[in-house]
């Protein structure tokens, strides 16, 4: 077994506020290898992005780890000075956020973002990052690199500036890349592309990927394995074929049975009533269990850890092959 790139264990993020502490992640454990990518799923305010800013150290005070590790190749990075952890963020992890126009700068060249970016952290000269920011230019798909290196981002299409976004990610060759929502704001025609490009670079490169989105069919796309998120947990981790296929957790269940099906016309999709639960009201025992059409007393009391389901680990008592179920009234 190759030893994971990446590594969380029981992640805990807090948000002191004048009415007490909120808990935007509770328990969030999950491995990357080497080469991997790892997609990462939910509805709105289930922790995903939340978890990616952990990761790369990005969380907006007053928010804070308050509890569990992250260790990339073994050494723990989330208890690193902010200095420390600069050194880390570019050169080991870099990261691709959904906004082009909010991440580049707009009064610096595109081509000034690459080579600074280059030489804070690669031991290279003015004229190695120029060359090497032309040829990233190139490996993105940037038609006529040579002169659009020195291009403003404006001067760019929103297309165009996603993929100088992934060329600033990998240009000091990172073993790892958060990718927050990195096609949501493009078009189908050019989100396949930027897909395709990203699945391109990472296999060429051997980079790892943590892929955040909301669009299982990205998801089916580009990713080895999947983790659900819900309420700041993850409700199943598996193979994404597994979970798109034939998911375990009843939450995963209703993502995948809300999405049309290709082979036949359906008058109704099936829907998960009600909401996410406010940082505020998170239920007792099983996050889930209010939404839940498999509850039973059990759900309401306590939280159940991930379980073998099937082939994927999954958050949920019906998998707990040691106590009866008895069923509660929703």
């Amino acid at each position: 077994m190759t030893s994971p790139l990446l590594e969380v264990r029981d992640l805990v993020v807090e948000f002191p506020t004048r009415r007490g502490t909120l808990r935007a992640l509770d328990k969030v454990s999950f491995d990357i290898a080497p080469g991997e990518v790892l997609g990462v799923v939910g509805e709105s305010g289930a922790g995903k992005s939340m978890t990616g800013a952990a990761i790369i150290g990005l969380l907006e005070p007053p928010g804070r780890v308050a509890g569990g590790s992250i260790l990339l190749r073994g050494e723990r990075i989330d208890n690193l000075p902010p200095r420390e952890m600069r050194r880390i963020r570019g050169k080991r992890i870099g990261a691709i956020f959904q906004d082009p126009l909010t991440t580049l700068n707009p009064l610096y060249t595109v081509g000034r973002q690459l080579t600074e970016t280059m030489q804070t952290h690669l031991d290279i000269d003015a004229a190695e990052a120029r060359r090497r920011a032309v040829g990233w230019l190139e490996a993105v798909g940037i038609p006529a690199a040579a002169e659009r290196v020195d291009a403003y981002p404006h001067q760019f299409s929103g297309g165009m500036r996603q993929r100088v976004v992934i060329a600033l990610a990998l240009c000091a060759e990172p073993e790892m890349v958060v990718a927050d929502e990195p096609t949501t704001a493009l078009d189908v025609s050019i989100q396949a592309q930027v897909i395709a490009l990203l699945k391109r670079l990472t296999r060429e490169k051997g980079t790892s990927v943590m892929l955040i989105t909301h669009d299982m069919g990205v998801i089916a796309e580009t990713a080895d394995r999947v983790a659900v998120m819900y309420a700041g947990r993850v409700a199943e981790i598996g193979p994404v074929r597994s979970v798109v296929k034939a998911a375990s957790h009843p939450y995963s269940a209703g993502l995948m049975a809300s999405i049309p099906p290709l082979s036949h016309r359906v008058e109704h999709l099936p829907q998960i009533d009600g909401a996410m639960p406010r940082l505020t009201a998170i239920p007792q025992g099983c996050a889930y269990n209010p939404r839940c059409p498999h509850v039973f007393d059990r759900c309401k009391v306590e939280r159940p850890e991930l379980l073998p389901a099937n082939e994927t680990r999954a958050a949920c008592w019906l998998f707990d092959s040691h106590a009866p179920r008895e069923r509660a009234h929703v």
